[in-house]
């Protein structure tokens, strides 16, 4: 509105997508359990397709032909609803509580020729991948995201107390600025903006992290992180691994040859969870039988290779009772 376009409302999210549970920002998440018998998505929010090329690539269709179609479809919906009405595009650098899915390499650098071709405003998620979970202090240098906003929050305070922050461009700001004094206050503010003690453990942390090469060290750590999940990828019980710096999973499949998945009522991914708890590791499932880790930034290579041997045995155990019940069949 201050922009003076105020036909240009409609925000494009993805599917599978996580970016919050208020009423808009489980809107703009691409997940069915956040969604379902709350009413949502709400108007103006709408969904894409996602780079999740172990589930959505065509056969025989490569990494640039899969993004090049994503990037079409992407310029083909904004064209459907006309350019003049779309505002802005939401996007996690990795999208992680849909399954940790990596984009290809030249993904998103597409997907900004599109956006800025419609003049659509570019916001990066990087709540989980954000301050050198990726090997980079943002996802979005890591996959050449070049976004007009970014949205922090987790490990900006390293999780200490709760924070969270969002950057905005000068054009943003200004138009935001006139605004303001046009109405005669910005009215959106939160109970704890700015608050001082969780504001200066923010500073401290990034002092931190700079201190200790955070960063450098998730770097050093990364090619031990990814060989071990792409070695994961020979287990029977294994689909797909992916990884990128220090966040990674495996995807359970019944046929890795078919990629068929188990039926979600086996609960294979919660019981490959429960295993690698009884084995000390603590993971996380995710739909689709995707057990995810994302380790603490200070872990040191001989943790990393315990972290592994643990889900190994977890991962062995599952794939036991998996034999045992029958659940391929089932």
């Amino acid at each position: 509105n201050a922009r003076g376009k105020t036909a240009k409302k409609k925000i494009i999210s993805r599917k599978r997508a996580y970016h919050g549970v208020t009423v808009a920002t489980a809107s703009l998440t691409g997940l069915v359990p956040n969604q379902r018998d709350f009413d949502l998505p709400i108007d103006r929010i709408h969904h894409v397709n996602c780079p999740f090329a172990y589930r959505e690539a065509e056969p025989g269709e490569t990494d640039d032909q899969f993004t090049d179609r994503l990037a079409k479809e992407l310029d083909q919906f904004i064209e459907h609803e006309g350019p003049d009405t779309v505002a802005a595009f939401f996007a996690e650098p990795i999208q992680g509580a849909g399954g940790v899915l990596i984009p290809a390499d030249g993904y998103f650098p597409k997907i900004k020729k599109v956006l800025d071709k419609h003049d659509v405003y570019f916001v990066a998620d990087e709540v989980i991948c954000g301050f050198g979970r990726t090997g980079n202090m943002f996802g979005s240098q890591t996959f050449d995201m070049q976004p007009d906003s970014i949205s922090v929050a987790k490990a900006l305070s390293s999780a200490y107390l709760p924070i969270g922050a969002i950057t905005i461009g000068d054009e943003m700001y200004e138009a935001m600025l006139e605004e303001s004094r046009k109405i005669g206050t910005f009215g959106h503010g939160y109970t704890y903006t700015a608050h001082p003690v969780c504001a200066a453990v923010a500073i401290k942390t990034l002092e931190i992290y700079k201190k200790r090469d955070i960063v450098g060290h998730v770097r050093k750590l990364a090619p031990v992180f990814e060989a071990r999940f792409a070695k994961l990828a020979d287990h029977p019980l294994v689909g797909n691994a992916r990884a990128k710096g220090l966040i990674g999973a495996v995807e359970l499949v019944a046929d890795k040859a078919t990629k068929r998945s188990f039926d979600p009522a086996q609960k294979v991914g919660i019981t490959c969870q429960m295993n690698a708890e009884a084995e000390g590791l603590l993971s996380r499932a995710l739909g689709g039988d995707i057990v995810a880790l994302c380790p603490p930034l200070i872990i040191q290579e001989d943790e990393v290779n315990e972290m592994f041997d643990r889900l190994e045995r977890a991962l062995d155990a599952t794939e036991h009772w998996v034999t045992k019940e029958g659940l391929r069949t089932a």
